[in-house]
C-alpha cells in the first residue's frame, strides 16, 4: 500500500444480468482525508460502495486495508464492519419501531445490549457528544426524518472506524445540521479517519473535502485534489460533456402565455390538515410553475401533501377551474387530474420487488380500476413510451425497479404521473439525491411541460434550482405561510430576508 493510505481498491470490476456496473475502477483513500466520490446516478458510486461494505461480491479486483498483511477478504457487512469500515447510507436503514439505542447497538457484539440501563446510558450520551436532539429511550419513528439520519450518522461513528462512508448524508438535513456534521467530519478527520463522502451538493464538497474522484458510466474519470478542480471542470467530468450555463435553463419562447384574470386551475381557502401546518391559501393557474420554499420543517411538504389529500384534511374549501370539489384522499385528487410525486421515493414511491413496467402504469391502473387490468400489450406499450421519453437507464421493462439507480427510479415515477395526463403536477423534492445531469433533465421537463399547459408545483431545498424553475414562490416558516415572492423580488437575497422576517 501507498505511504499514508487506509484503503485502496484496484481494478474492481462487478457486472449485473445486462450491466456493467464497474468496469476496472481505482480508488485510494488516506488517513485522515476527506475524499469525495461524485457521478451522475448510474456512474457506479452505491456499488463501488457496496463492493467495499461486502453488500455485493466483487466480479474482478482487489481490496487492501491499512494493518492487514494480505488482501481484505469482505464477504458481507459484518465482515467490513470488523474491520474497521463503517457506512451510513444515502437511504434511511434503521428499524423504526425501535429505539433510538436499539438501532444504535442492534447487530453488534456488545456488552451495552445484555443491560439494558447501560445501553440507553451508552446511547445518551453518545447523543449529548453528537449533540442530537434525541433521548435513548425514544422510538425511532417519532423522530424527523433528519434526526433519524444524524441517529444513523451516530451509529457509524461510535464504531472504532477507521473508514467511515457517507453516502448522501445531508440529502434530509437543514444548514445548521449540516455544519454540526461537518464538524464531527472534521474532528474524525484529525484523529486519522478516512471519510468517503458521496453528495450531489458541490457547495458541501468544496467546503470539506481534500479529494475528489469521479466515476462515469462504471468506469473511473480521474481522482483530482480540490483545489485543482474547478466546479464546472468536476460537472463536466461526471456528465462527460461541456455542460452550459445553468441559468439558461428557463426560456421565454417555452413560457406558457395565458390571460392575467384566467380562472385559476386549483385554488384552497383556509386548508388546513392533520399534520399541524396552519390554515393556508392557494392558487395556481394554467402553464405556471410556483413552488413553496422554507427551511427544512418549515411546512412545505405538508402543504402539498393537504392539496394531494395524502394527509387528513380537517378544514378549508378547494376549487378546480371555479368549482367547489372534494378532496378526502389521494384518489380524489386523481379524479381531479393532480399527481403527486412524494418526498421520499423510497418509502412513498417506488414497489421496490415489481418491474419498471408494472410502477409506471399503477397509477393508471388504480384510476381504471384492478378489475379492469390493462393486456400485456397495453402495458409494455405505455412503458416502452416513457422509458424512451424520460431516457429512463434500465436493461429493460421487466427489470425490477430495486436495481435501478435513485435518479432513474425517481424518472420511473414521474413517468407514472405524466402517464395518467395530469392538469396539475406536484413534484415535491424530485431531484434531491440525483446527479447533475439528471436534475437538468428534470428542470428543463417540467418548464416544458408548463409551456405545454400544465400547472406545476415545485418543491427543491435547494434554492438555485427554485428559482430556475419557478415563477412565484410561497414562503413558509415554521408551518405557516409568511409571504409570496414573484417578478424581480424572486431572487435568493428577497427569499431569505423573507424567511427571516416572518410577517413583515
Amino acid at each position: 500500500m501507498k505511504d499514508g493510505s487506509v484503503l485502496e481498491m484496484r481494478g474492481i470490476c462487478k457486472s449485473f444480468p445486462g450491466v456493467r456496473a464497474l468496469q476496472d475502477v481505482d480508488f485510494t483513500l488516506k488517513q485522515g482525508e476527506i475524499h469525495a466520490l461524485m457521478g451522475e446516478n448510474g456512474a457506479g458510486k452505491s456499488t463501488l460502495i457496496k463492493v467495499l461494505t461486502g453488500v455485493y461480491e466483487k466480479d474482478e479486483g482487489h481490496i487492501y486495508l491499512k494493518g492487514l498483511e494480505q488482501e481484505a477478504a469482505i464477504r458481507s457487512p459484518q465482515d467490513a464492519q470488523k474491520l474497521g469500515i463503517s457506512t451510513v447510507y444515502q437511504e434511511i436503514t434503521l428499524c423504526p419501531n425501535l429505539s433510538v439505542a436499539e438501532n444504535m447497538f442492534i447487530g453488534r457484539e456488545t456488552k451495552h445490549l445484555q443491560d439494558w440501563k447501560k445501553m440507553n446510558e451508552a446511547a445518551d450520551r453518545i447523543l449529548q457528544n453528537l449533540d442530537i436532539p434525541a433521548k435513548a429511550k425514544q422510538q425511532l419513528a417519532d423522530c424527523s426524518i433528519a434526526v433519524q439520519q444524524m441517529v444513523a450518522i451516530a451509529r457509524a461513528v461510535d464504531m472504532d472506524c477507521k473508514v467511515l462512508i457517507l453516502d448522501e448524508p445531508t440529502s434530509s438535513l437543514d444548514e445548521q445540521e449540516v455544519e454540526k456534521l461537518f464538524g464531527l467530519m472534521r474532528d474524525l478527520k484529525k484523529r486519522g479517519v478516512g471519510i468517503i463522502f458521496v453528495t450531489h451538493f458541490l457547495d458541501q464538497v468544496y467546503e470539506v473535502c481534500d479529494k475528489i474522484t469521479v466515476l462515469r458510466d462504471g468506469k473511473l474519470v480521474g481522482e483530482y485534489e480540490i483545489k485543482e478542480l474547478p466546479r464546472l471542470q468536476l460537472v463536466s467530468k461526471m456528465l462527460g460533456k461541456e455542460l452550459d450555463d445553468l441559468s439558461g435553463i428557463k426560456d421565454e419562447s417555452m413560457t406558457y402565455h395565458e390571460e392575467d384574470n384566467m380562472v385559476p386551475v386549483f385554488e384552497a381557502e383556509k386548508l388546513q390538515s392533520n399534520a399541524g401546518i396552519k390554515p393556508f391559501d392557494f392558487y395556481i393557474k394554467k402553464g405556471e410553475v410556483n413552488g413553496f420554499t422554507g427551511l427544512l420543517g418549515s411546512g412545505r411538504s405538508e402543504c402539498v401533501r393537504a392539496i394531494f389529500g395524502a394527509d387528513r384534511v380537517i378544514g378549508g374549501t378547494v376549487k378546480k377551474n371555479g368549482k367547489q370539489i372534494k378532496i378526502n384522499k389521494p384518489l380524489d385528487a386523481m379524479k381531479n387530474g393532480i399527481a403527486y410525486l412524494p418526498e421520499d421515493r423510497k418509502r412513498d414511491g417506488i414497489i421496490g420487488d415489481l418491474s419498471v413496467r408494472d410502477n409506471i402504469i399503477l397509477a393508471l391502473q388504480v384510476l381504471k380500476g384492478f378489475f379492469k387490468p390493462f393486456t400485456k400489450a397495453e402495458a409494455n406499450k405505455f412503458a416502452e413510451e416513457y422509458i424512451k421519453l424520460l431516457d429512463i437507464k434500465t436493461a429493460s421493462a421487466d427489470t425490477p425497479i430495486k436495481s435501478l439507480s435513485g435518479g432513474n427510479q425517481q424518472k420511473v415515477i414521474l413517468a407514472r404521473w405524466l402517464l395518467t395526463h395530469p392538469e396539475y403536477l406536484i413534484l415535491d423534492e424530485p431531484t434531491r439525491g440525483i446527479d447533475v445531469g439528471t436534475k437538468i433533465d428534470i428542470q428543463k421537463l417540467v418548464l416544458k411541460l408548463a409551456s405545454e399547459g400544465m400547472s406545476v408545483t415545485f418543491i427543491s431545498s435547494e434554492t438555485d434550482e427554485m428559482l430556475r424553475t419557478c415563477s412565484r414562490l410561497i414562503v413558509m416558516r415554521d408551518r405557516k405561510v409568511v409571504g409570496e415572492l414573484s417578478g424581480s423580488d424572486l431572487n435568493q437575497s428577497q427569499i431569505m430576508s423573507t424567511i427571516a422576517g416572518g410577517d413583515k
